[in-house]
């Protein structure tokens, strides 16, 4: 594990008295899938002194979800061909390690790659995965007829009462997921029992990263987590006659994940304020939304901090609060600019959302349900058309006001 003292040496600030802060999106505008996009290599090396020492801070915050933090700084480090500290990494997940309310209850985790390892790393003490959830209720997993479960020899141990949902990622077995969540959320977190509809109150529903595609190797995007979200919350109002209620949305463009990204980046210099924050990422809906909304936020906040922070802030359709101590949200940067790259989601042959009708708000608007369309929000302050480009404009832009100081 870096210390502090290492990843403060490995930047090296433009200008002591104005410093700004880059926040890189990874599959797009970095990656495609696991290969490296050129552009990203001459990017960093633009981004280096000749000690490999960044010239500013430096976060990678993706929504990426199905590992830890420090294997994708090793990851990226390989790539890039320069050293990435673990700190330097935000996933989706990340933030969920100050919402310390929830560490004591018993979750029920979703998603793919070691999510129960993933929950414990993040401070959760009783931690259930929808696999163990599927053992010890056999009956509960029908659809597939060649995998349906043979009843235990012996009873199970029996499982605590579940009392909170933390949903990482996209899961393997979409339909073995949507069935356990929707048995653990109509019976109150006891799903060996049947169905109540009487349930009091909806069990809280912490959902990571909600992109509703991403771009790999593929020509065209892939479905995202979000559009496993989509279907949940389908599937749970047919079921219903309600809503699917988030306690909290997590990863861009949720609030609570730039606030956190802003920490590491102060955090690299030593603890000095940032004037700029450059985003740099290839999708409207959460890179370019995230980075204007947090934009928006610093304009209206950076006097003071709420002790009740709103995750998902102005710009949403929920109103979904969340204590958090006010000492961890500290945000002090003057300004987020965002920078939307071609190399991923976006398509640069689709215009950019500028017609405010009702047509074309519904085919653009590819966010999640919580989320509202506000045409600001949308539009990048850049566009370019990779990340060497981007990392072009912050530069000059960065060397300009320097040399008005």
């Amino acid at each position: 594990m870096w210390c502090r003292g290492f990843l403060q040496q490995t930047v090296r600030s433009i200008s002591t008295s104005r410093q700004a802060g880059v926040l890189f999106d990874v599959d797009g505008v970095l990656l495609r899938g696991g290969s490296l996009i050129p552009a990203a290599r001459r990017a960093f090396r633009k981004l280096l002194d000749r000690n490999n020492n960044f010239l500013f801070p430096v976060v990678f915050v993706t929504n990426a979800g199905s590992c830890q933090r420090h294997h994708k700084a090793q990851q990226l480090s390989h790539l890039l061909e320069v050293q990435i500290a673990p700190e330097q990494v935000v996933l989706s997940h990340s933030p969920l390690q100050m919402l310390k309310a929830f560490h004591d209850k018993c979750v029920l985790v979703s998603g793919q790659g070691p999510v129960t390892d993933i929950a414990k790393t993040l401070g959760f003490q009783k931690v259930v995965s929808v696999e163990q959830l599927r053992e010890h209720h056999p009956l509960l997993d029908m659809v597939d007829h060649n995998r349906r479960p043979k009843l235990p020899s012996s009873p199970l141990q029996t499982l605590p009462k579940i009392e909170a949902i933390i949903l990482f990622g996209e899961p393997i077995r979409w339909e073995t997921n949507l069935q356990l969540l929707i048995d653990v959320l109509l019976t109150n977190g006891s799903p060996g029992c049947a169905y109540n509809p009487q349930v009091p109150a909806q069990l809280p529903v912490l959902a990571c990263n909600i992109d509703l595609m991403w771009m790999a190797e593929a020509p065209s995007p892939r479905f995202g987590h979000g559009m496993f979200l989509v279907c949940l919350e389908s599937v749970y109002r047919k079921m219903t006659g309600r809503e699917l209620q988030y306690q909290a949305l997590l990863g861009k463009p949720s609030l609570l994940t730039y606030q956190y990204a802003e920490q590491l980046l102060r955090l690299q210099n030593y603890n000095r304020k940032l004037t700029t924050i450059y985003a740099i990422g290839d999708n409207l809906m959460t890179d370019i939304y995230g980075a204007n909304l947090y934009n928006r936020y610093l304009g209206q906040q950076n006097a003071a901090m709420a002790t009740t922070t709103k995750l998902v802030a102005q710009g949403t359709g929920s109103q979904m609060t969340m204590a958090v101590p006010e000492e961890e949200l500290v945000s002090a940067a003057a300004q987020c600019r965002s920078i939307l790259v071609c190399t991923g989601v976006y398509n640069p042959r689709s215009p950019l959302p500028s017609d405010r009708s009702e047509a074309v708000t519904e085919s653009v608007f590819h966010g999640h349900r919580d989320l509202k369309l506000e045409l600001d929000l949308v539009e990048p302050n850049h566009v370019v058309e990779d990340v060497e480009a981007a990392v072009d404009i912050l530069l000059q832009q960065e060397s300009s006001v320097t040399s008005d100081l």
